[in-house]
């Protein structure tokens, strides 16, 4: 009752009182109150959303106190030393690996900011699975790479907090606590149980309850310590958990609870109880074996069904090989925090809950309490995770907390003695495998017993193992844990049982017949699989097995390497023959003994012998890692073609950059290791028989292969050669330094293509320590590439495509590193490998080491290890001696099926031999044996000494079709006195190859079991069995492999003269020359080597010389020879033909450039137009680009010029400051629009429409700053006809990327410009040019009334024509390209006088936007590049033709204002109309430019000087009147006296001071300009003005309307524009425009009123302008003063200045709020022109379907935007419907882009690259430039 009374209370004054009580009372009235109360508040029957209990919850907290203010008060009592924020997935965070000490320290931005890492390794990341920040943790990363905030020992100076203070927390929190677990408990439902099961709507509820739990983590050390002792006290749980006797509710509750803890054991209570209990097991615990026969186990019971359904079935019934029966069986909770984290898995790990748990962990007691709940879940956790639907936000979840944990290594080592972790894991990944196994079917298909994992299950396909396998990783990077797993003998055999469930996965099998119908994906599962759960933490155990203490442990794994490896050749049925056609790239257990032996003898110095098995079994290991390399020469051969492209993709991954150095290195090595132990004839014979080529090599020309196609014979034959020389000269493993190894990685990598430094960083093989993308030792790297590789800094291409900094090896490194055979073996193309050959013969070229074109050089190597001596026996075995002598017999005899390529390698392994001496070779043993050695070809196995043995005759099978059965046997007596042993030499190699496997496998396998016997010889005698149309024929060959060198080197070298003797004494000093160059090259260093070592040798090279030294051999040989010659001939010829034609074409495309784009001429326009200047025909003539015909441009078939027409706000975008605006990157900066071209511009225009006439406002200024139309041409014509037929194939091919044939547009034809317009020519007399151009000696008066009467002709509506429809679609096409907002400005719209305005601005934007492109003035002269393609003149005729139609009212007419003095000056004003707009305020460029356009075409020259002249006189009186305006009442004063006394002088009306005198006080008549005073003015006149800076700012004030005439006449009238230097700029234009300065003024600087021509009385003229200002009742002064002074001046547009870091923009802008939608944008955009902050692609800021980049390159750029997204660093721009990606500005210190910032690195401004950013903006030439333009649907 009591409580409910509460209740109705005041929460504030109630949680006080409560709070006083509690303080004050013994007898515990106080805490039974608050219990009542909680009772009542906290009744967990009432729904979970109610906020209320929440509200009671924070009042009670604060005991009456505000919850803020308590907020507060608790956070000063904070100890904690540990940052510890919590983020989740997305959140930009940094790692630094100066700083770190596990590989996984993270930092949060604030941390890292005040921390010092200048010089650091260190990046930005987007955090993939969340994280929290590791500041102040000493175990994850070094104290110096501390924050300021986190450096202090915080804890050390807060005061000890009073104890009332968390008093009422820690009576209320832990009922809070039991009503979060009750609600979870009541509102979870088992996933089969009902079909409904709303969890999220019950987290959804409790969301506000769990976010206050978070919120109470971030009050600090004090209220976390707090909530630990709630979360761990268990008593307190007992308490609570079940609920008061009575309450039946809480009874429910708690069965809920109980019924989900029964299911959560891994083996379920059933299966248990079918087992007879865990008892019924008991060998499985005790037995060291258990692995062993769980995988044998299984397979028994299997047998009793008949063993018919083991591939289906899935077996689970592993789990009694686990050591602890506990880690499998049911949860049990001591406390609430078992219980949170219990459902926290049960609802799959809501983000919030997991945020809560992980903010507590700064509290160190927590954190080892959570830890070990975390550990005893961990069974569960990885249960329902298997099961989950969702589980890749869930595999994330789990790593956000268990990285927290276990990166600690001290937790780690505690939780491995204390909660078997390790034990855990493996069990549990073990248990995760069993679920998807299969029967392997490898080898022995029905009888195998070995299981594999099926990686089509999602299990697999899905990564879901990935966060244990990550866990696993993380804890054996601990040396402490990682020795407690190896020392652990149990723990490693169930590990070699997990690992051999991924041995022989993913089998692949050859189609022989058909296309494969379904190429299946899931070799990515298996290669990730073999790389995370086998090497990774195999890795990570080498990393602990690298010094002499720890021989112990590698001696252990490999023994259960071996024993494993044993058992798995007995599982699969393995005897001594791999099964034909079959495949798998995936043998774990081979890489482990692999990588194990090699750590063992680089790194510990134990014996190779004491860890290697017998003989044996190293041939049955060395079977499949062989099957491998030559199943890659099969892919390569296109024999596996029908299987589809995914075996080629297994191929590659094989040896791709992030696998090699786990999969293909490991089995070179463990072959090599193989090989250095067997007999070499064995091993060599078994390489040719895998690869398939061992019928090949017989010396007969043709021979029947039963395996492979004639086709496929070459390749395999390299295939195999290529893999012996890797074979026998790969040394990764065989005793280089880690040094030498990443140093041979690099320039293998470099030697391919130049690469970018994070391209070598990725390809390079990193020495995987797990899980860091760290290369041990990354200085070492970067000290590495600056002594290999030149930095080539970014470029730019003329195309505009951008380069990247690039690192290319230095010449050195070519000369003596380059090494063809790592390049081979790292190569996943195989282009790249040509890619390098010709990359180094570009080299030899260029530095004149060879011209042809080179072999590959041969490399020394480093020396042995003597472990692995036994290797070079491969070298001087017979076997090979054979197989060599045979291919260079084959070779020298032409034999089909032989290349270069064979040559090459056959002599590669030649002098590998030479170098690789056995040391019992040495010299002078001559060969005394040769009688006894009956069943071979060679007296012994050294190379030395069979190179000179001689063979004289060879048996042969050959089929009878042969040419070698026509030839009659040698008859016995002409053989040589040997003939009678004769057949004893003719051995021959496969027969050899076939007997010497048998006899070999006899030895080995005496002792071995009858069954295998058995089926021996019917294996190896199946394959040889000879086919019945062979014959035996003996073939005489009498050569010896001295002399087959010598015969090759006189095939190669293609000349007569043969090897020279004297080439063997050449000192050593020319040894490079010998490294580098072609076959030649390398028979000569051969026979120098051979002869060096040997004097035996040398005396038969010299024999053999001397033999071919009579000149009788070289006639013999002279056929071949002749032949070579004529072909060398023959291709001279041919090549001289090629450079003939191509000189020709290149000189006819020059003179066709010349003529269609005018590049020589300086001064075109269109290059048409100027060239008819000089033609006696009376036309201009167009060449039509399609049909190629050339004529003129026609009313009825007219011509068009390819245009673009585009948008554009780039002169709206211009300011008066030449400085550009700086992006704001902070609170305080803004950037303010106000002061813009366009801006200024729209108030100016607005202004004079509050004023004045509406049709005279829209003639006074022009429009176009924003949204004017620009039109850019490539110079190419066409007929409109033809334009309109290529459009319609367009249309129906739909080819063009990225552009709309619907909107009209195309590229053009020729030069695939791309446009879409085309403006027609006008039919015109080139004759009429010459009239037009012509100069008279009239008067100004008279020319003035000339064109008074011109413009009173009527426009005469044109004949309707083909012409003038073209005229009318480009006028609408002109208006169709921008948008409505930018033509109409009337009052209202689309009124004829909209129209007029907006065609004369277009006019008008074209001049300007040249200029601009010039520099913004005409110093320079000549034609500029913009100048050579323009299409000006043919713009202005349509304009004007179109102009033409509208004729302006001679009543008002500006012309008659300008050159009379007129009587009634108010007339106009007095019907009440609003009045004209005064001279004075209109804009005098764009005057001119309307009486061009509308005046009579074509227009004569005088008239057009007489119209300058005229407005010229306007411009200066507006310069004096704006410098009126600005000058202070007192020196108005005195130049108004001064210049009154220069009124009287003869040239007056030319003296600048008589007229702003005259000005001045005519002005003065109206109270509307200026108040005296005023402050505004005198704020501008802050300087004090001189004649000098007078004069400088009249000039300033006209030169723009100088500058704009002479360009309108350079077009008109094709003037050349003399170019001048800046200060003379005013006079020489004025000259151009043929202005005629006053003679009597001295020869200083030119005066701007000397160039003064009046049509009537100056100073009445004057007067009567200045009367029209004054005149304006209505006008205040501050508007006439705005009017008054327009300074025409502006810089050019630039885009805004940018920070040089790029961190600086992103820190501000990617936690910015949009200020349109108030929320964080995904993804953040910023306008580089104007400085906008968008949301790009964001719904949020949609309108009308058009999100918010697409409006606002609209609205700023007329569709034109530059953005930059700030996420990605790049920067797109938007082109009306298209848009692209152009790259970014933004390059690290390798020159290179980081797009999304994946690689973090900082990025600094290219100022390069941004000014060409900026010059494509304002010469519009992203069209043109940026290829890959993509439609952007208004998504942007």
């Amino acid at each position: 009752m009591m409580a409910a009374s509460l209740v109705r209370r005041d929460k504030k004054a109630t949680a006080a009182q409560l709070k006083a009580d509690l303080n004050r009372t013994d007898d515990g009235s106080g805490a039974r109150m608050l219990q009542d109360l909680l009772d009542c508040v906290l009744n967990p029957e009432m729904q979970a959303g109610d906020t209320e209990a929440l509200e009671w919850c924070k009042c009670l907290l604060a005991g009456g106190d505000a919850f803020d203010e308590f907020c507060k008060t608790v956070r000063s009592y904070d100890n904690a030393t540990l940052c510890g924020l919590v983020w989740t997935a997305n959140f930009v965070a940094y790692r630094c690996r100066t700083c770190g000490i596990s590989p996984c320290m993270s930092l949060c931005a604030e941390c890292f900011n005040n921390g010092d890492h200048t010089g650091h390794d260190f990046n930005m990341f987007r955090s993939q699975a969340g994280g929290a920040c590791d500041c102040g943790d000493s175990n994850v990363m070094r104290e110096s790479g501390f924050c300021r905030r986190h450096r202090s020992k915080t804890g050390e100076n807060v005061p000890s907090i009073p104890r009332d203070l968390l008093l009422m927390s820690e009576m209320v929190l832990p009922r809070f606590i039991i009503h979060i677990v009750q609600h979870l408990r009541e509102g979870y439902t088992e996933p089969e149980a009902g079909a409904e099961r709303d969890l999220q709507k019950v987290l959804q509820q409790l969301e506000p309850h769990i976010s206050f739990l978070e919120e109470l983590t971030k009050m600090g050390g004090a209220m976390r310590t707090v909530l630990t002792k709630i979360l761990t006290n268990q008593q307190t749980f007992k308490d609570l958990s079940m609920g008061q006797e009575d309450n039946v509710y809480a009874k429910k509750n708690y069965d809920k609870y109980l019924a989900a803890l029964k299911s959560s054991g891994l083996v379920s209570a059933e299966e248990k109880a079918g087992a007879g209990g865990a008892d019924a097991l008991p060998g499985a615990h005790s037995l060291p074996g258990a692995a062993a026969e769980a995988s044998a186990g299984s397979v028994k019971e299997e047998d009793q069904d008949g063993g018919q359904n083991v591939g289906q079935r899935k077996r689970v019934k592993l789990s009694s090989s686990t050591k602890d029966k506990s880690i499998m069986d049911a949860l049990k909770h001591k406390c609430f925090l078992e219980e949170l984290l219990f459902w926290t898995i049960k609802y799959e790990f809501p983000q919030k809950m997991v945020t809560f748990l992980l903010n507590m962990l700064p509290d160190q007691d927590y954190k080892i309490a959570f830890t070990k709940t975390f550990v005893q879940h961990y069974a569960f956790i990885m249960e329902t995770l298997m099961r989950s639907h969702e589980s890749d936000t869930m595999s994330n979840r789990i790593v956000h907390i268990s990285v927290q944990l276990f990166s600690n290594e001290e937790l780690a080592r505690h939780m491995t003695e204390e909660c078997q972790l390790l034990d855990i894991m493996v069990t549990v990944l073990h248990y995760m495998m069993e679920s998807c196994l299969i029967k392997c079917e490898l080898q022995d298909e029905e009888n195998s017993r070995h299981v594999v994992v099926n990686c089509g299950e999602p299990l697999l396909k899905n990564n879901t193992y990935w966060p244990l396998v990550s866990d696993f990783i993380n804890i054996l990077s601990h040396q402490s844990v990682a020795k407690r797993f190896l020392e652990d003998h149990s723990l490693l055999i169930l590990w070699m049982s997990f690992v051999s469930f991924f041995q022989g996965m993913n089998l692949n099998k050859r189609e022989l017949n058909e296309h494969v119908e379904f190429e299946s994906q899931t070799y990515y599962a298996a290669f990730a699989a073999e790389l995370e759960a086998c090497a990774q933490p195999m890795w990570g155990l080498l990393t602990h097995c690298k010094v002499k203490e720890t021989q112990e442990y590698t001696k252990t794994v490999v023994r259960y390497c071996l024993e494993t490896l044993q058992m798995w050749f007995d599982a699969i049925g393995f005897v001594d023959e791999p099964a034909p056609n079959q495949l798998t790239f995936h043998l774990p257990l081979h890489r482990y003994y692999a990588m194990f032996l090699s750590k063992a003898v680089k790194c510990q110095g134990i014996d190779l012998d004491s860890l290697l098995p017998d003989q044996e079994m190293l041939m049955k290991i060395m079977v499949h890692p062989l099957q491998i390399q030559a199943s890659l020469s099969e892919i390569h051969s296109n024999m596996w073609v029908r299987n589809g492209l995914q075996i080629k993709g297994q191929a590659m991954t094989y040896v791709q950059s992030h696998f090699c150095n786990s999969m293909i290195d490991p089995d070179i090595f463990l072959l090599q290791v193989c090989a250095s132990r067997l007999d070499p004839d064995y091993f060599i014979s078994c390489v040719f028989e895998r690869f398939k080529v061992v019928d090949l090599l017989t010396m007969a020309s043709k021979h029947q292969n039963a395996v492979l196609e004639p086709e496929q014979e070459r390749p395999m034959l390299e295939g195999a050669l290529t893999f012996l020389v890797l074979l026998t000269s790969l040394r990764i493993h065989l005793g280089m330094a880690d040094d030498e190894i990443l140093r041979a990685e690099m320039v293998s990598q470099l030697c391919m293509n130049d690469r970018t430094h994070s391209s070598l960083l990725d390809l390079i093989p990193e020495n995987p320590n797990p899980k860091s993308g760290i290369i041990p030792g990354s200085c070492s790297f970067e000290a590495m590439l600056s002594a290999v590789a030149d930095f080539k800094a970014p470029v730019f291409e003329p195309g505009g495509s951008m380069q990247q900094g690039m690192y290319t090896p230095k010449a050195e490194v070519w000369e003596k590193e380059f090494d063809p055979i790592m390049v081979v073996l790292r190569t996943v193309y195989r282009r790249d490998v040509q890619s390098a050959m010709d990359r180094y013969a570009a080299f030899l070229k260029q530095t004149g080491m060879h011209s042809g074109n080179p072999w590959p050089p041969y490399k020394e190597r480093t020396p042995l290890h003597p472990c692995y001596r036994g290797l070079v026996k491969l070298l001087h075995c017979k076997t090979l001696h054979i197989v060599i002598f045979t291919l260079l017999y084959k070779i020298s005899m032409d034999h089909p099926n032989m290349s270069e390529h064979v040559l090459c390698m056959v002599l590669y392994l030649i002098e590998l031999g030479l170098d690789n001496l056995v040391q019992e070779d040495r010299e002078d043993e001559e060969p005394s044996i040769e009688e006894h050695c009956h069943d071979s070809w060679f007296p012994g196995t050294s190379l030395l000494s069979n190179l000179h043995h001689v063979i004289n005759f060879v048996r042969v099978r050959v089929p009878e079709n042969a040419p070698e059965v026509k030839k009659e046997p040698p008859p016995s007596t002409s053989s040589d006195p040997a003939a009678a042993g004769q057949n004893l030499r003719e051995a021959q190699v496969f027969s050899l190859v076939a007997e010497r496997r048998r006899k070999f496998q006899e030895i080995i396998n005496r002792s071995s079991r009858e069954a295998d016997q058995a089926v021996r010889p019917k294996a190896s005698s199946g394959r040889w069995a000879p086919t019945p149309p062979l014959v035996t024929e003996i073939l005489e060959v009498r050569e010896s492999m001295l002399s087959l060198l010598l015969k090759l080197h006189r095939k190669l070298s293609a000349l007569q003269d043969p090897f020279s003797p004297e080439r063997l004494d050449e000192p050593p000093a020319s040894a490079t020359r010998r490294t580098h160059g072609d076959g030649v090259t390398a028979i000569e260093r051969i026979l120098a080597k051979a002869a060096a070592h040997s004097r035996h040798s040398r005396r038969s090279i010299l024999e053999l010389c001397a033999r071919n030294a009579p000149p009788v051999p070289p006639r013999k040989h002279s056929p071949s020879d002749k032949k070579t010659m004529d072909k060398e001939e023959r291709r001279q010829k041919a090549r001289e033909r090629q450079q003939k034609l191509l000189a020709e074409f290149a000189s006819r495309q020059k003179s066709f450039m010349e003529t269609a784009m005018d590049v020589e001429s300086p001064d075109g326009d269109v290059a048409m137009d100027l060239d008819a200047l000089e033609q006696p025909e009376s036309e201009v003539l167009y060449d039509c680009v399609i049909c190629g015909q050339s004529g003129p441009s026609t009313d009825d078939r007219p011509t068009g010029l390819v245009v673009l027409l585009q948008a554009t706000s780039v002169l709206g975008h211009r300011c008066r400051n030449t400085e550009p605006k700086k992006l704001p990157t902070s609170d305080e900066e803004h950037i303010y629009p106000a002061d813009t071209c366009g801006a200024v511009h729209d108030v100016r225009l607005t202004l004079l429409q509050r004023f004045f006439k509406d049709s005279s406002c829209l003639q006074s200024v022009s429009i176009g700053w924003d949204g004017g139309v620009y039109v850019q041409t490539c110079g190419h014509t066409l007929h409109i006809d033809c334009h309109k037929s290529y459009m319609e194939s367009l249309r129906n091919d739909q080819v063009l990327q990225g552009s709309s044939v619907e909107k009209g547009e195309f590229t053009c034809p020729l030069c695939r410009q791309f446009a879409n317009s085309v403006l027609p020519c006008q039919p015109g007399q080139a004759t009429e040019r010459g009239v037009w151009h012509g100069h008279t000696n009239k008067g100004l008066t008279v020319l003035v009334k000339e064109v008074e009467e011109l413009q009173d002709q009527l426009g005469a509506f044109p004949t309707e024509s083909n012409l003038t429809k073209e005229m009318e679609s480009v006028i609408k096409d002109i208006k169709n390209t921008t948008q409505k907002k930018y033509m109409d400005y009337g009052k209202t719209p689309g009124s004829p006088d909209n129209d007029f305005l907006f065609m004369y601005s277009v006019a008008r934007t074209n001049l300007e936007l040249e200029l601009v492109h010039r520099g913004g003035d005409l110093c320079c002269g000549g034609a500029s590049a913009a100048a050579k393609r323009s299409c000006l003149n043919q713009l202005f005729h349509v304009l004007a033709v179109h102009m033409r139609l509208y004729s302006i009212d001679s009543a008002y007419n500006p012309w008659t204002r300008l050159t009379q003095i007129t009587c009634s000056r108010h007339a106009d004003t007095c019907n009440g109309d609003s009045p004209e707009v005064p001279m004075l305020f209109r804009d005098v460029p764009s005057l001119l430019i309307i009486f061009v356009l509308t005046m009579p075409q074509p227009l004569r020259k005088e008239h057009f000087t007489c119209m300058v002249k005229v407005l010229y006189t306007l411009q200066f009186t507006q310069a004096l009147t704006a410098l009126c305006v600005r000058l202070g009442p007192d020196e108005r004063q005195a130049w108004s006296t001064s210049g009154a006394l220069k009124k009287g002088l003869a040239n007056a009306d030319r003296c600048w001071e008589a007229l702003l005198s005259h000005a001045i006080n005519e002005l003065s008549r109206g109270r509307n300009v200026y108040e005296d005073d005023g402050d505004h003015m005198s704020m501008l006149s802050s300087s004090v003005w001189s004649p000098q800076s007078i004069e400088y700012s009249l000039q300033q004030f006209c030169l723009p309307f100088l500058r704009l005439s002479c360009l309108l006449q350079h077009h008109l009238y094709g003037d050349n524009l003399a170019g001048c230097p800046k200060e003379d700029e005013f006079s020489v234009l004025a000259g151009c425009l043929g202005f005629s300065p006053l003679a009597l003024l001295p020869s200083g600087p030119s005066y701007s009123a000397s160039f003064l021509e009046w049509p009537v009385c100056a100073f009445d003229l004057m007067s009567q302008w200045c009367a029209e200002v004054t005149g304006l009742a209505g006008m205040q002064a501050d508007d006439s003063q705005t009017l008054l002074v327009q300074d025409p001046q502006w810089a050019a547009p630039h885009l805004l200045q940018l920070p040089e870091n790029y961190n600086t923009i992103f820190q501000y802008y990617h936690r910015k709020a949009c200020s349109y939608c108030k929320k964080v944008p995904k993804d953040p955009a910023l306008c580089l022109v104007c400085g906008t902050f968008v949301c790009l692609k964001g719904m949020c800021c949609k309108q009308q379907s058009f999100c918010e980049c697409v409006l606002h390159s609209q609205a700023c750029g007329a569709a034109t935007g530059i953005f930059l997204l700030i996420n990605a660093s790049v920067i797109i721009i938007i082109r009306g419907h298209r848009f692209c990606l152009w790259g970014s500005v933004y390059l690290d210190a390798h020159g290179e882009e980081d797009r999304d910032l994946r690689r973090g690195k900082p990025l600094f401004l290219c100022e390069e690259r941004y000014r060409v950013l900026g010059q494509q903006w304002v010469s519009h030439t992203f069209d043109h430039i940026n290829k890959r333009w993509g439609p952007h649907y208004n998504g942007l």
